[in-house]
């Protein structure tokens, strides 16, 4: 994972050591672990923000916080499973009791809620986990000012935490979502295209605009190559790569 950064207002990593409380399929691909801290008793971070799993001499795997920060004794952490990768097959066997170890936290895809810009969330398939940690701190606490979540997944079941995001919709009025998929389904009612397309499409004033982006390379870029073809500053526009 690759990303903006590091917030100097970001707590300072450090190594960790924590014991699975629960295990959770979000679908045959996604899986959630939640882990109680145990050394230090409470992780301090931003939501946004990941940690670092070693897996033998300069071989170290990134997860995402999905969680956010109000509960530091207890995290959550969100992968996607990927046959056969060195980390998906640890996180994939991960059971109730097991002790992890980590590095945390980590990364700089931090949305700072001084920043009088309004906010633009873009999110591809598992880029969405540091981007629903994000979300869910801000409205939680208050946020009031106007707030767009665009996600793009290949098919309906890849919409991890769809369901949250259609319930923050209807509480907070100045959030608004917006899911889109590649293959439409039968029962699928959205739209069904590119992300990229699809943030084109909803975005007509980039002025006073600040955009965060999560997934893969390619997806970025050309989210980002429609934004400042628009106007944006590249600077306005902050990223989080996932493969």
């Amino acid at each position: 994972m690759f990303s903006v950064p590091a917030d100097p207002m970001a707590g300072k990593p450090r190594e960790c050591r924590a014991r699975v409380a629960a295990v959770r399929d979000l679908t045959p691909e996604i899986i959630e672990a939640d882990l109680v801290m145990e050394g230090p008793a409470g992780l301090e971070f931003d939501a946004g923000q990941w940690v670092s799993i070693p897996f033998g001499p300069k071989k170290v795997r990134a997860y995402s916080i999905a969680s956010p920060p109000r509960s530091p004794s207890r995290i959550t952490l969100c992968a996607d499973h990927a046959p056969g990768g060195i980390g998906s097959e640890w996180f994939r066997a991960l059971r109730a009791g097991a002790e992890v170890r980590f590095e945390g936290p980590l990364g700089g895809f931090v949305y700072r809620r001084a920043d009088p810009r309004r906010p633009l969330f873009v999110a591809e398939e598992i880029g969405i986990v540091p981007i629903f940690s994000i979300l869910t701190e801000l409205f939680e606490t208050g946020f009031g000012r106007p707030t767009r979540l665009v996600y793009w997944a290949r098919a309906p079941r890849w919409l991890v935490y769809d369901g949250e995001f259609t319930s923050l919709s209807r509480r907070y009025p100045n959030f608004s979502y917006h899911p889109i998929v590649e293959s439409a389904e039968p029962a699928w009612t959205g739209p069904s295209g590119a992300l990229a397309d699809l943030v084109d499409g909803l975005v007509d004033e980039v002025r006073d605009l600040v955009t965060y982006v999560a997934g893969g390379e390619q997806a970025i870029k050309r989210v980002r190559e429609v934004l400042v073809a628009k106007g944006l500053d590249r600077k306005a526009v902050k990223w989080e790569k996932f493969w």
